[in-house]
Parts: C-alpha cells; sequence; structure tokens
C-alpha cells in the first residue's frame, strides 16, 4: 500500500499542477508582451512589415510586440528557433514564402507544414531584376544581351534558396543565359552592396528598393507579379516582355508553434486583420511597396500548401541549391 503521507504529497502536487493550469487557462491573452520573431536582418521586406503591424498590435492587446531579428542560414534559423517555441501566442513568425521553399533545399530541424500553424497573410510583393546604373543597361533585353557577351554574369539576393534566387534562375533558364548567384544574409545588405557598386545585378524584394529607385540610384527592369504593383507603376511585368510563364508573388505571413489553442490563432487573425483594414497601415504598406492581403487563417493555409507544393517542383526543374 502507498504510505498515507506520500499519498497526501501526491495528492498535493496534482492539486497545486491543476491549479496552476487553471490559473493559467483563466489569464486573458496576452498578459505579456509578444515576440515577433523575424528570421532575417533587420531592413528587409519581412522586418518592415513586423514593425508595421507590431506597432499596430502594441496597442491594440495592450501589450509590447516586439521584434526579434534571428537571421542566418538564409531564415531557417529563425523559422527553427520560432516552430520549437512554447505552443502559448507569445512566440509569432513573421516570414516571407521562403518558408514554402526552404524545406526542399536546406537540411531544417522543423517541418513546416507540421511544426507551424498558418495564421495570416500580411501582404505579397514582387521580385524585382534591379541593376546599378554604372552597368549601362535600361532594359531586360539589354540586360540578355550583356549576359550572352559575358556568360556567368554575378548576382545579389538575400540568400540562397529564396524567392529572389528562384526568380533570378527561372528567368535565366527562359532566357537561356547563365548566371552566378552571390547570396547574401538578407535583403538589406544585398541592396547595400547592390547601391555601392560592388555587385551590379540584383533580384530582391521590392520593399527595401524604393528608395534607391526614386533616388536614382538604381533602376528597376522587371517585377515578378501578374499584374504591376501600384507602387511600381512604371517598371513592366516579366509577362509584358514576354516571359508569360514566370509569374511569383512574394507574400509575408504569420505563423505560430503547432499547438497554439485555436482562441489565440482566431484572436492574432482578428487583431492583425483590424490592423490591415486602417487606412494609415495600408498606406505605410503600400509605401513600402507591398500590398496588404489580410484574410482567414484557411485561406493562407491553403496559400502556404499550394506554394510548399510550387516551390519543391521549380526547386527541383532549376536545381536551385543552399549557398
Amino acid at each position: 500500500m502507498i504510505n498515507r503521507r506520500i499519498l497526501t504529497l501526491i495528492l498535493a502536487i496534482l492539486a497545486f499542477g491543476l491549479s496552476a493550469i487553471t490559473t493559467a487557462v483563466a489569464q486573458p491573452y496576452p498578459n505579456r508582451p509578444v515576440r515577433f520573431i523575424v528570421p532575417f536582418p533587420a531592413g528587409g521586406a519581412a522586418d518592415v512589415a513586423a514593425r508595421i503591424v507590431g506597432e499596430y498590435l502594441s496597442h491594440a492587446i495592450g501589450q509590447q510586440a516586439y521584434i526579434e531579428n534571428r537571421p542566418g542560414a538564409g531564415g531557417v534559423i529563425g523559422i527553427e528557433a520560432a516552430a520549437k517555441s512554447l505552443p502559448d501566442g507569445y512566440t509569432v513568425l513573421l516570414v516571407s514564402d521562403f518558408i514554402a521553399s526552404a524545406p526542399h533545399v536546406y537540411k531544417m530541424n522543423a517541418d513546416p507544414l507540421k511544426d507551424l500553424v498558418p495564421v495570416v497573410q500580411i501582404s505579397r510583393q514582387p521580385v524585382v531584376m534591379a541593376v546599378h546604373p554604372s552597368l549601362g543597361i535600361n532594359s531586360i533585353s539589354e540586360l540578355i544581351g550583356l549576359a550572352r557577351e559575358r556568360p556567368g554574369l554575378s548576382y545579389g539576393t538575400g540568400g540562397g534558396a529564396s524567392q529572389q534566387h528562384i526568380v533570378a534562375e527561372w528567368f535565366a533558364r527562359l532566357a537561356s543565359i547563365k548566371l552566378e548567384q552571390v547570396p547574401y544574409r538578407g535583403g538589406a545588405p544585398a541592396i547595400n552592396d547592390l547601391v555601392g557598386g560592388h555587385v551590379k545585378i540584383g533580384w530582391l524584394g521590392s520593399t527595401p528598393l524604393i528608395p534607391h529607385y526614386k533616388a536614382g540610384t538604381l533602376r528597376l527592369l522587371a517585377q515578378s507579379m501578374a499584374a504591376r504593383s501600384p507602387s511600381l507603376p512604371d517598371v513592366p511585368t516579366y509577362q509584358e516582355a514576354g516571359f508569360k510563364e514566370l509569374v511569383l508573388d512574394q507574400w509575408m505571413g504569420v505563423f505560430l508553434p503547432a499547438g497554439t489553442p485555436p482562441v489565440i490563432v482566431a484572436r492574432l487573425n482578428t487583431e492583425i486583420n483590424k490592423a490591415l483594414a486602417e487606412p494609415a497601415i495600408r498606406a505605410s504598406f503600400l509605401q513600402a511597396a507591398q500590398e496588404p492581403v489580410a484574410g482567414t487563417a484557411e485561406q493562407f493555409s491553403q496559400l502556404f500548401r499550394d506554394d510548399f507544393a510550387k516551390y519543391a517542383r521549380l526547386v527541383t526543374e532549376l536545381k536551385i541549391k543552399a549557398d
């Protein structure tokens, strides 16, 4: 028989645990700061989106929503960190659709399909082909001509296996030219080198390129969405240049660790949708060359799964490899 003192101790421990669980459940969400992991360096498109949304949420939910940049391995390190976090709603991942392509290229210690829950699509933007003015190129056709004269021209991206890398190699295959990628640890350092002329060509997200485009320090030759972005009305699409099949929307979205209570997923979806309906928030996104999207968790989950399958095909066809 179990000693009475031991039994009393066990019951006390169980009672304490049940009380703690009940107290935790009873606590309204959120009751402390919420961490947004951005798996890329500060200054890139995902970082900009996170700061726009985070500032709104800090007021809406009554707790600080703070940004933690966790770059590395193209974005894999930050994704893994978010996937392994407690599913309590206090760690949120804001990431580009790199999360849909990375598992097909990188060895990951997390499965985004199983270990993360889609919450909401934040925005979408084109991947833009940019060149330094010193290259003397003003159109896609001129770039193709130069690449045929100088096979192996180098170009910068925010990282290997990124959507930028995929679009560049997709274009090179369709144009029958050979290019060499120079992968960076995010869009911001790639743009710094592009503006400085250390690399003359770049395939990058549109957000951080806008100021340099407006200042005339970079030229933008093409964008990857089916229609011209409202923020870049003067930049042609690949379809307009004759590359009919080359269409890719680079999206930003929010995820939570698998196992997060559905009520928390729904709360964040609701609050972020409210943010994206605010005229000032929408204007901030458009100014950054991102189109705000919003929608249900189910819609975003379907987009994520569709793109996961699409990138599996493109990575194989284009022979995309990690850095």
